[in-house]
């Protein structure tokens, strides 16, 4: 079963596959592969090989997993079943009244593979796991791109520290969450306050005693560890009180330092007194009930959703000890025939198969499929026994029918949300298009120059699909080839290598396409459209370049008024004027606004570089690792010049060799003036 969990790691399916056949025996799994046909396969048959009924004959009366491939060997669904042979059949009946979503599946199936498994239960866990992995098509599926922040106890360190963090990972740590409603950073802050507990990166112990305290301690919020005050012990108590404080015990610190508050009052310690009121106060404020609280004191999710054609959204409400810490909506991706209890089940699934903390009981809005197969997985995750519950009436009943009126309207938030970006984006290119005739715009790149008199000559490339930007495509350019102010000569070499590069990529596709991998096909796709910074001028260095290397692209100049300011767009030797108030213009302004300032962000860059120059830059072996130690050894340049090779030798981090270099350059200098200054800052 632990196992089956950890295929949450794999990142493909051979891997996979591979991780199956190699562990047979600890999985207990029995494997088959069943190739319904061999369409899609080496041997590259037909459909018509298309055997159903002998290939459905194949499959066992036992639990497992069934995963549905395409003639691509795509995958297009996972699912489990307490007997396969049964389930999978169920696909190949005709008028059973399915929908035509899954008929459209089942007519792109080229052949499945089956995994039998030992019980249901780990059915389940590895149909949740490879829905995770593959993201199907046809599958339900959690839209992931979210990240909650959670508190994380590094309990694997000698001196645990208290961070926040955005994604739990499998370690020794302890972590907290999710947590919704912003209060993380305060609630670390009174933490490490209440307990002293460190919070730089320091490794202790080994690094005990080398560098002064930090400011905190000083300040009297941090108890030091990394001075030897406080032993692995002491402070493994501070980090047991903080875990407590975490898990909602706030009442035994709210009555120490009430006492500690009395105390320091009757010794007239009127500054303790008012730290120990303000930390008072701090814990209430962190640990303060919500409007919404159940008087059981349990913890409890509470789960609804929206449905409106194929959007849905599932809204969810957190209840820890009793009191309600936030809400968060979720979006359900691939959703074509929506029902509540699928997308449910998919919900449960798929969420708290990657969430750390489960509570003990979850609210939903309508029983899903397997409940009780689904309260014993859950059960098992969180080693106790969890309650999926379905409310009817009550306090319970309207906390859910809550949930509920939140998901909708979110949905209808969303809705008009979604409208606007698209006239923003779809819209704003439509517009586009009308203007210059062309049809479609999917993919627009727009080119820039800048340079500071001929300093730095530095070219950008932005992208945008679909009206939106797609920044993984950008690139910048760096002139290899012209010297000085030559805006032209600058964009005739970035528009040949950009182009240039982009046809090789397609001839390395086209003659090995087994070797095509990640590093490949950055510059294969060409730009429905071209847009250049500037006018006549910049669209005829574009048309020259793509006509010598035999290209097709439609090239428009963004033409700018005396301000700067995007007037209109040069197409086909004519000015075309667009309306100022319209997205089709915004849009062109923002794609013109982003290659500027990705091309100056990129030459400022050079330029700073360019600009901070020593003279030990210029000595062979020395780098900004050497550089920084000659700097911290030595007070001025003066006195370095003067140091003898086994003086340098002595400095961490140079070696004899690179000494000898050192001291062998400054010979040579001698009697030379230097811009260098005399004092290394």
């Amino acid at each position: 079963m632990n196992d089956l969990n950890n295929l949450n790691d794999l990142n493909d399916l051979k891997q996979f596959k591979n991780l199956i056949r190699n562990r047979k025996s600890d999985f207990d799994l029995e494997i088959e592969n069943s190739e319904i046909a061999n369409v899609g396969s080496d041997e590259g048959s037909d459909k018509e090989a298309f055997d159903v009924k002998e290939e459905l004959h194949k499959l066992p009366n036992k639990p497992g997993v069934y995963i549905m491939h395409d003639l691509d060997d795509t995958i297009l669904y996972v699912g489990k079943a307490k007997n396969l042979h049964n389930r999978v059949r169920s696909y190949f009946k005709e008028n059973i009244g399915r929908g035509p979503q899954i008929d459209k599946m089942v007519s792109l199936i080229a052949r499945f593979e089956y995994i039998v498994t030992d019980s249901e239960l780990e059915a389940l866990v590895l149909e949740n796991n490879l829905i995770k992995e593959y993201a199907p098509k046809y599958n339900t599926l959690l839209k992931d791109d979210k990240t909650y922040p959670y508190i994380k106890v590094t309990l694997g360190e000698a001196y645990p520290r208290v961070m926040s963090v955005r994604q739990m990972k499998k370690d020794k740590a302890k972590y907290f969450g999710p947590f919704t409603n912003g209060g993380v950073r305060e609630s670390i802050d009174l933490i490490n306050k209440l307990y002293q507990l460190r919070t730089c990166n320091r490794k202790l112990p080994r690094d005990c005693g080398k560098e002064r305290p930090c400011l905190n301690h000083h300040i009297g919020q941090c108890c030091a560890p990394c001075q030897g005050t406080v032993s692995e012990e002491e402070y493994a108590q501070r980090i047991d009180q903080a875990i407590d404080f975490l898990n909602g015990k706030q009442q035994p610190i709210i009555r120490d330092l009430r006492e500690k508050m009395q105390q320091a009052s009757e010794k007239m310690d009127f500054e303790e007194a008012i730290r120990c009121r303000d930390l008072i106060e701090s814990v209430r404020k962190v640990s303060e009930t919500q409007k919404m609280s159940d008087n059981v004191g349990e913890d409890k999710d509470i789960i609804a959703l929206a449905i409106d054609g194929n959007e849905t959204v599932v809204q969810v409400f957190f209840l820890r000890n009793g009191k309600l810490i936030g809400r968060e909506h979720f979006y359900m991706m691939q959703v074509e025939e929506p029902t509540a209890d699928n997308i449910l089940t998919s919900f449960v699934k798929q969420f708290y198969a990657g969430t750390p903390f489960i509570p003990r009981e979850i609210m939903l809005q309508e029983p899903i499929e397997d409940m009780e197969l689904v309260e014993r997985w859950l059960t098992s995750r969180k080693g106790a026994r969890v309650h999926l519950r379905v409310p009817l009436k009550g306090a319970k009943e309207r906390l859910v029918d809550l949930a509920a009126r939140n998901a909708q309207l979110v949905l209808s938030q969303d809705r008009e949300r979604i409208k606007r970006e698209e006239g923003r984006t779809i819209g704003a290119v439509k517009e586009i298009e009308e203007i210059l005739g062309i049809r479609p715009l999917t993919r627009m790149e727009a080119f820039d120059i800048s340079n500071t008199s001929g300093f730095a000559n530095v070219g950008s490339m932005v992208v945008y699909e679909k009206g939106k930007p797609k920044r993984s495509d950008y690139r910048k350019f760096r002139m290899k080839t012209v010297a000085g102010p030559d805006d032209y000569a600058c964009m005739q070499e970035v528009l040949t290598r950009r182009f240039r590069h982009g046809l090789d990529e397609r001839e390395e596709m086209r003659l090995d396409e087994n070797s095509v991998g990640e590093d490949f096909g950055s510059f294969t796709k060409f730009p429905d459209l071209l847009l250049m910074d500037g006018g006549r001028g910049q669209v005829n260095i574009a048309l020259q370049v793509l006509e010598e290397l035999g290209i097709s692209i439609p090239v428009c100049g963004m033409v700018k008024d005396d301000n700067h300011r995007t007037r209109g767009l040069y197409f086909n030797n004519v000015e075309l004027p667009i309306d100022t108030h319209s997205e089709g213009f915004k849009l062109i302004t923002r794609i013109q606004d982003e290659a500027h300032r990705f091309a100056i962000t990129y030459h400022r860059s050079l330029r700073s570089k360019a600009q901070v120059h020593s003279v030990l830059d210029e000595i062979p072996g020395v780098g900004p690792s050497r550089r920084k130690a000659l700097m911290k050894y030595f007070k001025s340049i003066e006195e370095l010049r003067a140091a003898d090779t086994a003086t340098i030798s002595g400095v961490p981090g140079i070696t004899a060799n690179v000494a000898e270099e050192i001291h062998r350059f400054f010979a040579r200098e001698t009697g030379q003036e230097t811009a260098e200054t005399t004092d290394m800052k």
